[in-house]
């Protein structure tokens, strides 16, 4: 009997880590499919989708300043969808475009919350030559949160680290300070 009792122990344990385990993919999967739904939405100029991505009271963090709210955040990102369809010029056939990339996702679920760190990229082939250049490049460090089933971004720090919020350590991603001699 006792025997029994430890082995059905053993199969409930295995069975709930395997649920367990199964959660935290599915959660992690959500995120980067968030993510890269986000990207892909900027590029296109598609701010219902950007914004979609957000909760109502997001606060994106960026080198134009800091936006509170849904609202705020789209005023302000909606230079991008503009800037994207205004520089076509009349009879164009193809356009220069930039791409946004994201990689290296640091994810680390707790329940309903997670923060992640991931590293971006653009590229642009809107140069003199028609050739593939790197714009920019830096990394994210988000805050989100599980809201009806669908996980949104509640806090996103863009740090460029091309411009004006570059910094010399990121201690998001581990950077130490160097020692004082």
């Amino acid at each position: 009997m006792r025997n029994a009792l430890r082995i059905t122990a053993g199969i409930l344990a295995c069975c709930l880590s395997g649920v367990v385990l199964a959660g935290y993919a599915d959660d992690r999967a959500e995120i980067e499919n968030l993510s890269n739904r986000y990207m892909v939405a900027v590029d296109a100029g598609d701010m219902d989708t950007v914004m979609a991505t957000w909760t109502d009271d997001g606060v994106l963090e960026w080198a134009r300043g800091v936006d509170k709210g849904k609202a705020a955040i789209r005023k302000a990102m909606e230079g991008f969808a503009t800037a994207r369809t205004s520089s076509i010029p009349a009879g164009a056939t193809a356009w220069p475009r930039g791409r946004h990339f994201i990689l290296n996702h640091v994810i680390d679920v707790n329940g309903n919350t997670a923060k992640t760190i991931a590293y971006w990229f653009e590229i642009t082939n809107s140069t003199p030559q028609k050739n593939v250049q790197l714009v920019y490049f830096g990394h994210y460090e988000d805050e989100l949160v599980k809201q009806n089933g669908r996980w949104l971004f509640k806090s996103r720090k863009v740090f460029n680290e091309s411009l004006s919020n570059s910094a010399l350590f990121y201690p998001g991603l581990g950077e130490k300070t160097q020692p004082k001699p």
